[in-house]
C-alpha cells in the first residue's frame, strides 16, 4: 500500500516538472549566477581577517585577526562615507520611497489603455538605460553650460551650480536616481493591483465611493503587503548603496558629500590595492545590512502583520 502511494506520488511529479519544466529551465542561469558570484565567493571574506598578499594566496596569507577593522574605525574618510551613506539613503527612503506608490495609485485610475500603456512604458525605460550614459545625459542637463542652466539664463536667472555645489549636488543626486527607479517600482505595485478583487470595487461604486476614497480604502489596504516588502527591502540596504550612480555623478568638488561606502571601497581596495580592508568595510556593511532586514522585518509583522517570512 505504502509502495503504491509513493509511486503515485512519484509521477504525479514526474507529471508535474513534465508540464511546467520551462518555469524551472528558467531558474538556471539566476542560480548559477547567485552560485558562482555569491555563494561561492562567501570564503574570500577570510581575507578581512588576513594581511592578504595575492602571491601568497587567501590561505597562505598572515592572519592578523581585526586589525584591519580597527584601522577603518580609525579613518575619517571611511566615517565620512558612511554618514554620506547614510543622508543619500534616508533622503531616497523619506522622499522617494512614497513617490512610486502615488504614481502606481494615478495610474491604476486611468481607464483609457492606450494612453496609460504610453505612460508606463515611457516612465519605465530609464530603468534599462546605463549608468554610463545616465552619467553623459546627467552632465548635458546640468552642467554650468547645459540644457538647464542654458535655459535659467535665458529668463534672466543665475547660473545654478547643480554638480559643483554640495546641496545642489545632492538635488541632483536625488533627482536623477528617482527618474531612474520611478518606473520600475512603479510597475511592481501596479503588478500587486491587478491581483485586486475588481468585485470590490464593484461594491463600492454601488455604495456611492468616489474614486478617491476606493483608492485609500480599497487599493492600498489591498497592497499594502507589497509596501511592506519593498520597505523591509528599502531598509535592509540603509548601510549599502550602488555604485554605478555616486561614481558616475560625483567629483573632486563634491566628495565631502558624494563620497559614499562603495566608492570608498573601491578606492581603497582597488585603486589603492589594500584588498583586507576593502573586505572588512565590505563584510561589516553586510552584517548591518543583516541586521537591520531582520529588524525591518520583525517590525513589519508586529505593525502591518506582513513581511518578507
Amino acid at each position: 500500500m505504502g509502495a503504491a502511494k509513493g509511486l503515485k506520488k512519484r509521477n504525479s511529479t514526474l507529471a508535474y516538472l513534465r508540464r511546467h519544466w520551462m518555469l524551472y529551465a528558467m531558474l538556471v542561469l539566476p542560480v548559477l549566477y547567485y552560485f558562482l558570484f555569491c555563494y561561492r565567493a562567501m570564503p574570500g571574506v577570510v581575507i578581512a581577517f588576513k594581511d592578504y598578499n595575492m602571491f601568497k594566496g587567501i590561505w597562505g596569507s598572515q592572519w592578523v585577526g581585526m586589525e584591519f577593522f580597527e584601522r577603518v574605525s580609525h579613518s575619517a574618510t571611511f566615517w565620512r562615507a558612511v554618514r554620506n551613506t547614510m543622508v543619500l539613503n534616508v533622503l531616497g527612503l523619506v522622499l522617494g520611497f512614497p513617490l512610486p506608490i502615488i504614481l502606481a495609485l494615478f495610474l491604476n485610475e486611468i481607464t483609457h489603455k492606450f494612453f496609460k500603456k504610453a505612460v508606463q512604458t515611457f516612465i519605465y525605460l530609464p530603468h534599462f538605460i546605463s549608468w554610463s550614459v545616465v552619467g553623459g545625459m546627467m552632465y548635458q542637463f546640468f552642467a554650468s553650460s547645459g540644457m538647464i542652466n542654458t535655459i535659467i539664463k535665458t529668463f534672466g536667472g543665475g547660473e545654478v551650480p547643480f554638480l559643483t555645489s554640495k546641496p545642489w549636488w545632492i538635488f541632483t543626486y536625488f533627482i536623477v536616481g528617482v527618474w531612474q527607479s520611478l518606473g520600475w517600482n512603479t510597475i511592481i505595485y501596479l503588478s500587486a493591483m491587478t491581483g485586486i478583487d475588481q468585485e470590490i470595487y464593484d461594491a463600492a461604486r454601488v455604495d456611492g465611493c468616489s474614486r478617491f476614497r476606493m483608492m485609500t480604502a480599497i487599493t492600498l489596504p489591498c497592497i499594502k503587503g507589497t509596501i511592506a516588502i519593498m520597505l523591509i527591502m528599502a531598509v535592509g540596504g540603509m548601510a549599502s548603496i550602488g555604485f554605478e550612480q555616486p561614481y558616475v555623478m560625483q567629483n573632486s568638488t563634491v566628495m565631502e558629500v558624494g563620497d559614499v561606502i562603495s566608492t570608498f571601497v573601491y578606492r581603497v581596495g582597488l585603486e589603492q590595492g589594500d584588498f583586507s580592508i576593502g573586505t572588512a568595510v565590505g563584510l561589516a556593511q553586510s552584517v548591518i545590512n543583516f541586521v537591520l532586514v531582520i529588524s525591518a522585518n520583525a517590525f513589519s509583522k508586529r505593525i502591518t502583520g506582513d513581511g518578507i517570512w
